[in-house]
C-alpha cells in the first residue's frame, strides 16, 4: 500500500465532494487497509466506521435522487 491509514482515514471525510473515479479509488483504498492486519486494529476500526458511514451516506443520497431520475454511482 502506497498510503498510509491516516491518509486513507482523512479521505473518507471528502468523498462525498469527489468525483466517481476518485471516490471509487478512494474505498478501494480503505477496503485494503482493512484487509491489512498489519495496521492497528484501532486504526481499521475507525476506517470501517468511517466507510459505513459515507456507503449509508450514498445510499440516502441515491434513494433521494431516484424520484428526480439523477444517478449516485
Amino acid at each position: 500500500m502506497n498510503i498510509s491509514p491516516k491518509q486513507v482515514y482523512h479521505n473518507l471525510l471528502h468523498l462525498d465532494r469527489e468525483d466517481l473515479a476518485e471516490s471509487a479509488a478512494h474505498r478501494e483504498q480503505a477496503q485494503e487497509v482493512l484487509a491489512d492486519e498489519d495496521v492497528s486494529l484501532i486504526m481499521r476500526q475507525a476506517i470501517a466506521e468511517r466507510l459505513e458511514r459515507a456507503n449509508r451516506d450514498l445510499a440516502l443520497h441515491t434513494v433521494k435522487n431516484k424520484g428526480n431520475q439523477e444517478e449516485s454511482y
